[in-house]
């Protein structure tokens, strides 16, 4: 690389500047069918919103549903442990 150039952010790196985790990303993702990137801006605004952080969680319990439904519980339960984690770093009631 030429001195002064910045290579390219990687999906770690956006992932990272939102302040959660690639299940939460990953689940925003899955929930409005759209790219990883495009989904770390979504959930990073939605953060910044009053109502957000249960926008996300509800985002997330929508695809437990959703995995439920089509019988794959192990998705299901990766969800689930996605959506504790986020629930508790967000101090949101379960």
């Amino acid at each position: 690389m030429e001195k002064g150039r910045i290579g390219m952010i990687s999906i770690e790196d956006i992932i990272g500047m939102t302040g959660l985790t690639r299940e939460e990303i990953d689940a925003v993702a899955e929930h409005e069918h759209i790219p990883e990137a495009a989904a770390a801006a979504l959930a990073d605004y939605l953060m910044h919103q009053e109502k957000g952080p249960r926008i996300v969680a509800q985002m997330i319990a929508d695809d437990i549903r959703a995995a439920r439904a089509r019988g794959d519980m192990s998705h299901a339960a990766a969800l689930m442990g996605a959506l504790r984690h986020f629930l508790r770093s967000q101090n949101l009631p379960r």
